[in-house]
């Protein structure tokens, strides 16, 4: 039996692990899906203070409190650097972080640090007066190659703008201790590919083990069964 403890990216909550969390419980496996503050069902918890520690807090609480250990911790997307944060703080408590298409930004620094002057531009002219990205959900679910008009009913409702402190807030400088870690690639995308670079950065490291998946970026709702598999092996 394996704790997995799935941390969703951004503008998503917990919510979007509901594919993949009955195949993994199915095998007996424990999971939990927290939702970060201020999106999902936190969304009215939007402050302008919420940062990149505030959600590395929210996932070490739950380890904490629950007292979980030998954790495979996934981030998605933006939680990249959520999970690296709390590799950073809770290492004794992880057997090995998962990116499912995910920054991997360096201690120091930000999820828009990794991004072009562009991307960075692109997100930062979203901000609403209580420090939110709000996007535009129908270009949002394009991007993410989410096409399926059942998905995209499903999905959409559910999005919430995303705290941008947890993509402007560096990570801490200390170093990420040396755990087991893993990149998921993602590899149907209808423009630019943020994540490509981190894929073969993973390649080319013997620490890292990459595994590709052949859907959009949302795989645990394009392709939650592929994605359940792929976790557990």
């Amino acid at each position: 039996m394996t704790t997995f403890v799935l941390v969703h990216g951004g503008w998503h909550g917990g919510w979007c692990w509901r594919r993949v969390t009955p195949l993994l419980l199915e095998q007996g496996h424990d999971v939990h899906t927290p939702t970060l503050t201020g999106v999902g069902d936190r969304a009215h918890l939007a402050t302008p203070s919420i940062g990149l520690n505030t959600h590395v807090q929210d996932v070490v609480a739950v380890l904490e409190l629950d007292d979980l250990r030998d954790v495979v911790l996934v981030g998605h997307s933006a939680s990249g650097a959520v999970v690296r944060g709390v590799a950073q703080r809770c290492a004794d408590r992880l057997r090995e972080v998962v990116h499912l298409d995910a920054f991997v930004p360096e201690p120091g620094r930000s999820v828009l640090d990794t991004m072009s002057a562009g991307r960075r531009e692109y997100f930062l002219d979203m901000v609403d007066d209580l420090g939110r990205i709000v996007h535009d959900w129908d270009t949002a679910l394009d991007s993410w190659a989410v096409t399926d008009p059942a998905d995209r009913a499903w999905v959409r409702p559910r999005l919430r703008p995303h705290p941008i402190g947890g993509l402007s807030e560096p990570l801490p400088h200390d170093p990420v201790p040396d755990l087991p870690h893993r990149f998921i690639h993602c590899t149907v995308k209808p423009g630019h590919d943020s994540f490509a670079g981190f894929a073969a950065a993973a390649a080319d490291d013997p620490k890292w083990r990459l595994d590709t998946i052949d859907t959009g970026h949302d795989a645990m709702v394009t392709a939650p069964s592929e994605l359940a598999a792929l976790l557990v092996t």
